[in-house]
């Protein structure tokens, strides 16, 4: 879209196009960022109670020149917070509503009795992506998995689809309530099967994800 006289706007009003529609294609994080972002991914792993002061104190004992700012920015782009008791964290959309937790105390003992869906963050060589995997909560088996540079939506329908043609509809589908499970895309396709929705309330981790092998 670059152009040595029409501005953006201009542009977008010729072509008949929203200009909030354009967006600036995201440049890759630098080597050293990269670095220090898998660092911290190793240390969310050991340590998932950190948040951005606890995080930015252990970077620096290791010889990290880094400051809260940064460390919060990387911490969001990964897609990664502290795991403790937070107030109304429930109503941190309130647009979107939120099921409640049907596994507590239920024996699973089938399957497709009830499956789950997590997404995690995996550092690449030259980058990073986000994982999303959708397993049977009996035998623990990878029912599908997608991958993504973004967080958004899409994948994650993408892997639900894939697993309800592969292997049916579950009884029960259980996450956490992050925005992609909590849309009305993802909530509405699971009601379309007669899946009843349930979801963790945050900030319990990613116990799902601890068990995937792919």
């Amino acid at each position: 879209m670059k152009h040595p006289e029409l501005s953006i706007r201009r542009q977008s009003n010729l072509l008949s196009l929203n200009r909030s529609s354009l967006y600036t294609k995201r440049q890759p994080e630098n080597p050293v960022n990269l670095a220090l972002m898998r660092r911290m991914d190793e240390l969310y792993t050991d340590m998932p109670f950190y948040g951005v002061r606890k995080m930015t104190e252990h970077l620096r004992s290791e010889g990290y020149s880094v400051n809260h700012k940064r460390v919060r920015r990387l911490m969001r782009l990964m897609g990664i917070e502290a795991i403790y008791p937070k107030p109304n964290s429930s109503r941190r959309n309130s647009r979107h509503p939120v099921y409640p937790y049907l596994l507590n105390h239920l024996a699973i003992t089938r399957p497709n009795q009830a499956w789950a869906a997590d997404i995690t963050y995996v550092p690449m060589e030259r980058g990073f992506v986000y994982l999303v995997a959708i397993i049977d909560w009996h035998s623990r088996y990878v029912l599908s998995w997608r991958v993504s540079n973004t967080l958004d939506t899409g994948f994650c329908l993408e892997a639900l689809e894939e697993a309800l043609v592969k292997y049916g509809s579950p009884e029960i589908f259980n996450t956490d309530q992050g925005c992609q499970f909590t849309s009305q895309a993802w909530t509405e396709r699971l009601k379309a099967e007669g899946v009843q929705i349930s979801m963790r309330c945050p900030p319990l981790g990613r116990p799902e994800m601890g068990l995937i092998k792919l």
